[in-house]
């Protein structure tokens, strides 16, 4: 049987490996997978073969249509007229909404990088069925993210 734990990189996992080892498993039975983190920084524009979810349109548009309708009825007593001053109030309308979001992406993509859990280290235990409970509740008590098991046949 295999049982697989998920941990952060800190102290509970060095105190999780010493305790299987003292609860009676040996170094061979313990495996830790180390996973590289990602180097780049997330895309803000979305391609037609990847995309998140998260549009970066939708208060442009929403502060265009806006301008667009006050800058026409405003137009109406201004002297270059209703069309001309909502297609002005469009253009700044679309400019000030991607602005906007844009720096709201930026600053929401760093503060997700600092403080996001990430499964950093996972850890393969592999034990007889007898041990099966003892090396869970180690791995728990040690706070572990996520324990899963396989069962060999």
């Amino acid at each position: 049987m295999y049982i697989i734990a998920s941990f952060e990189q800190n102290i509970f996992l060095e105190l999780a490996i010493s305790a299987l080892e003292q609860g009676g498993l040996c170094k061979e039975q313990i495996l830790a997978v180390p996973l590289e983190k990602r180097a780049e920084e997330q895309r803000i524009f979305d391609t037609i073969h990847q995309a998140d979810g998260f549009s970066i349109f939708d208060l442009a548009a929403i502060l265009g249509t806006c301008g667009m309708l006050l800058g026409a009825i405003y137009g109406m007593v201004l002297t270059w007229g209703p069309i001309l001053w909502g297609l002005i109030g469009l253009v700044v309308g679309i400019l000030v909404g991607f602005v906007l979001k844009l720096l709201f992406v930026k600053r929401q993509n760093r503060q997700t990088a600092k403080s996001s859990v990430s499964t950093e280290v996972f850890l393969m235990i592999h034990c007889n069925d007898h041990e099966q409970r003892l090396v869970e509740d180690l791995l728990w008590d040690n706070m572990a993210l996520g324990v899963a098991k396989v069962k060999l046949q």
